[in-house]
């Protein structure tokens, strides 16, 4: 499957011969692949998807709506983010304080996505670039955000305190990883500028000729606060993903209203908006199916097997292979990612003596570099958000920010041990 997405072919594509391949292998029959994509269909994948889907229709409202014109201009003229390092620096900023607010990638994602598009469009940033912001940034939110699953269970594992955490292996391994994602799309941006694009509307194009009437800007205000009201409350009451959609259907129903648009012109916008991203949704349901035929078949439970017998009662070896076994031979969700190195490693982690700043940051890599190395649920999420089906170009600038990353862990697994022990 990569090979052909390396190749250029679509991700849907690539992954339904990978889907074909791992049925023969597996002897399925039609019966059970069939029972398959009907399990996917009722994954929390594919309700992202729809989350997603329901977010670009909620972006063309924006647009019907003149708040999409209204925001950009002001955001653009009045904050100042008018180049491309400034876009990307506002997208990642957004989505690590959005998804380590709301404690979900997908859906911390999806409520900023129809907001920060079209600035990124009118900046002239490309989809590929966008999404490996959107992963990148989404990852680091769950890693640094103060609430999150992945951040509460490392806390319960290793016994550090937030601060500790944070200083000791969060806050390190994030700086790394963005500042590798960070140069890796430079050269991103370069390759496929000018073969890739947002569609950008006649009005969009100058942003200087965007002339924001009185009544347009009482709209986008009232935009804007229900919008903030509804995150503050999701952090408050701790919403999950599923509150994302609910975020998008409750702004909807508000543009209607103070934009005088009738519901059924409200509905026609959203579903054009859905049906746009129609692909995306095969590709979340393909992809969903594939890594659970693999995981069925026992591949990452093998290579997690082979990997765990290698360690010895070095705490070097254990902080490398545990992080190995983290970022090759597991895909599940994050907590249990989490567990199952815990439960492999934390007990021969405490006898070598390797301090657990350090075993933190091999559970952050266990659960952060898996899906950055190969397609996976949450690379399907960035994708899908950032409205791109360029798996070739995410995964490069990807696996340049993963080897960064992994160059700081091999380093630090010696020189931390001296230094901490």
């Amino acid at each position: 499957m990569i090979i052909l997405a390396m190749k250029g072919h679509s991700t849907t594509a690539a992954c339904s011969v990978g889907i074909i391949a791992a049925a023969l292998l597996m002897g399925q029959n039609v019966k059970l692949l069939g029972a398959a994509f009907q399990k996917s269909l009722s994954s929390s994948t594919a309700f992202i998807g729809g989350i997603i889907m329901v977010g670009s229709g909620l972006g063309v409202l924006m647009t019907e709506a003149k708040i999409t014109q209204t925001l950009v201009y002001w955001i653009v003229k009045g904050i100042g983010v008018n180049t491309q390092a400034k876009g990307k620096a506002a997208l990642l900023v957004s989505s690590v304080l959005s998804c380590g607010l709301l404690g979900t990638m997908g859906g911390g994602n999806s409520v900023i996505a129809p907001i920060m598009i079209p600035i990124l469009a009118n900046l002239g940033i490309t989809p590929s670039v966008a999404a490996v912001l959107f992963k990148i940034g989404g990852e680091m939110g769950l890693v640094l955000g103060p609430l999150t699953g992945v951040t509460l269970i490392t806390m319960e594992v290793t016994g550090l305190s937030y601060g500790e955490l944070m200083l000791g292996a969060a806050i390190p391994f994030a700086v790394f990883f963005i500042g590798g994602a960070w140069f890796a799309t430079i050269k991103t941006q370069k390759r496929t500028e000018g073969k890739e694009s947002y569609v950008i509307s006649e009005d969009m194009k100058d942003i200087s000729t965007i002339v924001v009437t009185p009544k347009e800007k009482v709209n986008a205000i009232i935009f804007l606060c229900s919008f903030l009201l509804l995150i503050v409350y999701g952090i408050m009451t701790k919403q999950g993903t599923s509150y994302a959609l609910m975020v998008m259907i409750i702004l909807s129903i508000i543009i209607g209203i103070t934009n005088r648009i009738s519901i059924d012109n409200v509905v026609k916008y959203l579903t054009k908006g859905v049906a746009s991203q129609a692909g995306m949704l095969l590709m979340f349901i393909s992809i969903d199916v594939l890594l659970t035929m693999v995981t069925g078949a026992g591949g990452f439970e093998a290579l997690s097997g082979l990997l765990g017998s290698l360690v010895g009662n070095s705490p070097t070896a254990v902080m490398l292979i545990a992080s190995v076994v983290g970022d090759f031979g597991i895909e599940a969700a994050a907590v249990a990612e989490i567990k199952i190195i815990a439960e492999m490693f934390l007990g021969v982690a405490t006898a070598a003596g390797l301090p657990m700043s350090m075993f933190a940051i091999a559970i952050i890599a266990a659960t952060r570099i898996t899906g950055s190395m190969y397609p996976t649920g949450n690379f399907a999420i960035a994708l899908g958000v950032a409205q791109c089906d360029n798996t070739k170009e995410v995964l490069r600038a990807l696996w340049i920010a993963c080897a960064s990353v992994c160059a700081f862990i091999l380093v630090w697994a010696f020189v931390g041990v001296w230094i901490l022990t």
